[in-house]
This record gives C-alpha cells, structure tokens and sequence, in this order.
C-alpha cells in the first residue's frame, strides 16, 4: 500500500511546530502550562531565566499556534492551545525508553 506523502509547505510547518518545542525550557513550560494556565512571572519562576527570555520563548511557542497568552490586569497569562502534546511525549518517552534498552544490550547489561 503506497503512502500518501504531504506537501513541502506542509512538512515546513510542521518542521516550524517541532522547532518550537525543541528546547527543555520551552518543554518544561508546556509541560507545566498543561496542567493550568500560568502567567509568565510564574513561568520565569519556573525556568530560572530572566523575563525578557522566557517571553522570547513564549513569543515562539505562539507564534507556532502552540501558547497564546493574554493580559489579565497587570499579568500575561498563558494558555496551551493544543491538548495532544501528553501523547506526544509518551510516545518520545518510549522511543528513549527503547534506546536505553538498545544501549545497555549493546554493552552487555
């Protein structure tokens, strides 16, 4: 059965969307911001950066359609837009999972 391959500006979006998700300090926003809604003073919080470049990380992440954000008084708080990202990364888990098991059966544990 022959596959149905995409476009080129298809497979350049997507690439644009795994870009934006490709940094532990983005992956360690999204992963919070799945569990609530957070401002990014909570977010520069928890990344351990200064504001200006966790903003710059959100400013990616919206730009991907990914996070929007929105004022709320005198804070920004941002909202994950998307709700597949968890099966996601079970599905990355299992593929490190995996080459953990390939490794240590290549070294003889």
């Amino acid at each position: 059965m022959a596959m149905k391959l995409k476009s080129t500006p298809q497979y350049e979006a997507r690439a644009r969307i795994a870009k934006a998700l490709a940094h532990p300090s983005r992956m360690l926003m999204l992963d919070a911001l799945a569990q609530r809604d957070l401002c990014v003073c909570e977010l520069t919080e928890l990344v351990g950066a200064d504001q200006s470049t966790v903003s710059k990380h959100l400013a990616v992440l919206r730009d991907a359609g990914v996070v929007e954000m929105r004022r709320q008084g005198a804070q920004t708080v941002c909202t994950l837009k998307i709700c597949c990202l968890n099966k996601f990364w079970e599905c990355v888990e299992a593929v490190l999972r995996q080459n953990l098991q390939s490794q240590r059966q290549a070294v003889g544990r």
